[in-house]
């Protein structure tokens, strides 16, 4: 049985429910669970705990959390996201 994190570089499309969920047919463990959901046009780390690393996810949620975006200013979709049409 595996304890501890897997640093996931989460790319767009793909849900955070997905990555557990492939982490956990991966490894045959059903205990895994994320620190936090991101959204699926989201890219960026999203730490993934296993086995005993999930009671760690606790405190992980309390640290401080850095976002970064790149913006283009001055258009709007039907959907007000990226898939939506201009």
């Amino acid at each position: 049985m595996l304890n501890g994190f897997f640093v996931i570089d989460k790319q767009a499309g793909v849900t955070s429910h997905d990555i557990v969920a492939m982490v956990r047919r991966a490894i045959g463990q059903k205990k895994v669970g994320h620190t936090g959901t991101l959204d699926p046009f989201a890219t960026g780390v999203l730490p993934v705990a296993v086995g005993e690393g999930t009671k760690a996810i606790q405190f992980l949620d309390e640290s401080e959390k850095e976002y970064r975006a790149v913006l283009r200013l001055g258009i709007s979709t039907d959907t007000q996201d990226l898939t939506g049409q201009v």
